[in-house]
């Protein structure tokens, strides 16, 4: 037996070697150091939120036309005689470039112009909400909610949200000064707003309604409102979507089916199941691109409202963790533009449009993953479908115009040029926000000062 001498210790490796665990290697700080300061330099640009809108936008559309190729295939063929596989495809790529006009129009309109239109915008779309209810619109899936003009149809609900932003920050913006008071802060906001909720309810469309009411929320949170208004509206809410839910048989099965999904797995629940199903089959890595087996009419409608079950079959987790990084960095950067303005109206409508998009991403990757009842909300820029595609482009285009406001932006545009993208899309230079003027206080009862020629009130 070998005895161990006392007080003998093993050598210590110095702190900040390779050999200490605890401490990570001073090149592997130094590269890190280098990362995080190129990018806080990159994020310091004048255009910084300029480029990272135009980047977040072309990603989920290049995503959104892959992922529609891939899920409406099956369906295209199978659509009808004459129909191929890009029959869908194909429809979803003429509706991209017709958003990307009007991506361009929103990008290059002046944010003033757009503000003082934003009363006309709220009366037309409230007309064709009117309008649609009539014999002129086209009932889907029981909901009357479309025009339908030849192969090509739309939906005014999706003009009326973005009436209702524009119109809605103008309003509020102008009654900044009185909001504290209840009947400025909610007239005329909520009774136009209650106005639409009722037209939409008539249709009947739940998933319109929430993303109306989601609208409708974000202007009255960013304007200020008390929490106890949320409160109230959270349970007119609840009563509306209730009183939605249990006006058609199918959507009160919906409603049960996620209540209790084992009561009735291969009739109203069998939807979200196979949505579950195929988000457990893709895996980390997913099946491969074109690969997945949900689009041989295993999950229904899987190119519109399922469409994200898909990316994570063929995609797998990581294609899941793609889509929700790419609408967390739009909440991120939505919020940073509102935030880097001084104009109140362009940051309440950032702010608001934000939330819109963002909160529609939620409800649809929440309803798909089990968390929600399916509400039929579409995946912004991705889901098959036509105005829904349209709009979101165009707000977008919005976004990336308030954008190239930040002050930072505005000096360089108007100093340096408008750079490479100005010159590719023409955009003019922006102009600097001008504060309104305020008027002077005029005291009561002390007088004006008397016109040259009257004294006494009689004319010399």
């Amino acid at each position: 037996m070998t005895t161990v001498e006392r007080g003998r210790r093993e050598p210590v490796a110095p702190e900040g070697t390779a050999a200490d665990p605890k401490r990570p290697d001073p090149a592997r700080r130094g590269r890190l150091a280098a990362v995080r300061s190129a990018l806080t330099a990159w994020l310091g640009r004048p255009l910084a939120s300029f480029h990272l809108m135009l980047a977040i936008g072309a990603l989920l559309t290049v995503l959104g036309l892959v992922m529609v190729l891939s899920a409406s295939a099956v369906y295209s063929l199978n659509s009808g005689p004459g129909s191929s596989v890009y029959t869908v495809f194909l429809k979803q790529v003429s509706y991209v470039l017709a958003g990307l006009v009007l991506f361009w129009v929103a990008l290059r309109v002046p944010l003033r112009r757009v503000r003082a239109l934003s009363p006309i915008g709220l009366l037309i779309s409230v007309a064709m909400l009117i309008a649609v209810l009539t014999p002129l619109g086209s009932t889907v899936n029981g909901t009357r909610s479309w025009f339908t003009f030849g192969p090509v149809s739309f939906q005014p609900i999706e003009v009326a949200k973005l009436a209702l932003a524009l119109w809605g920050a103008h309003i509020l913006i102008v009654k900044r000064a009185v909001l504290y008071q209840f009947r400025h802060l909610l007239v005329p906001i909520v009774p136009a707003a209650l106005m639409m909720f009722a037209l939409v309810m008539l249709q009947p469309d739940l998933g319109g309604t929430i993303t109306l009411g989601v609208v409708l929320i974000a202007l009255l949170w960013f304007a200020g409102a008390p929490l106890r208004l949320f409160g109230a509206l959270a349970l007119g809410a609840l009563a509306g979507v209730l009183l939605l839910a249990v006006g058609t048989s199918y959507r009160l099965s919906r409603v049960l089916s996620f209540l209790r999904p084992e009561d009735d797995p291969e009739g109203a629940a069998y939807q979200a199941r196979q949505a579950v199903l195929a988000l457990a089959d893709g895996g980390l890595f997913g099946k491969g691109l074109g690969q997945g087996p949900s689009k041989y009419s295993y999950l229904p409608n899987v190119h519109n409202d399922f469409i994200f079950a898909l990316i994570g079959e063929e995609l797998g987790f990581l294609g899941c963790l793609l889509v929700l990084g790419l609408f967390a960095a739009l909440a991120i950067t939505g919020m940073r533009i509102a935030t880097r303005n001084i104009d109140p109206w362009i940051r309440m409508v950032a702010a608001t449009l934000t939330v819109w998009l963002v909160a529609q991403a939620a409800i649809n990757i929440g309803y798909v993953v089990g968390l929600l009842p399916v509400t039929g909300i579409t995946l912004p820029l991705i889901s098959s479908g036509g105005t829904s595609v349209v709009i979101t482009l165009m707000v977008f285009g919005i976004l990336a115009n308030c954008a190239r406001h930040e002050p930072e932006a505005v000096a360089a545009l108007r100093s340096q040029g408008p750079g490479r993208f100005g010159r590719l899309l023409r955009l003019p230079a922006p102009d600097p926000y001008q504060p309104p003027t305020k008027r002077k206080p005029v005291r009561r009862g002390v007088p004006g000062p008397v016109p040259r020629g009257r004294q006494g009130g009689r004319v010399e």
